[in-house]
């Protein structure tokens, strides 16, 4: 019998009904309630690692977005001058 790379475990929660029906709201039928909440409560772990937006000084911000792949060039040059 193979091994999960990386199991799962079954728990219980409780959050109130109006984010349960808002989340019923919106996935679509075929979408993993249970994959929508692992992904927010991971992305959550992730962030309280680092600064957040709120905490982040325009010149983290503005690094930040250097480093982003849809940034074009004209935004790129503005940046990189006001750093």
């Amino acid at each position: 019998m193979r091994r999960a790379a990386n199991p799962t475990r079954k728990i219980s929660i409780t959050i109130p009904d109006r984010i349960y029906q808002e989340l019923d709201r919106t996935l679509s039928y075929t979408q993993s309630r249970s994959k929508f909440i692992s992904v927010a409560i991971e992305e959550k772990l992730h962030q309280s690692q680092g600064y957040t937006v709120e905490e982040s000084t325009t010149k983290q911000l503005m690094a930040a977005l250097m480093q982003r792949d849809d940034l074009d060039n004209t935004l790129y040059v503005i940046i990189k001058s006001l750093l």
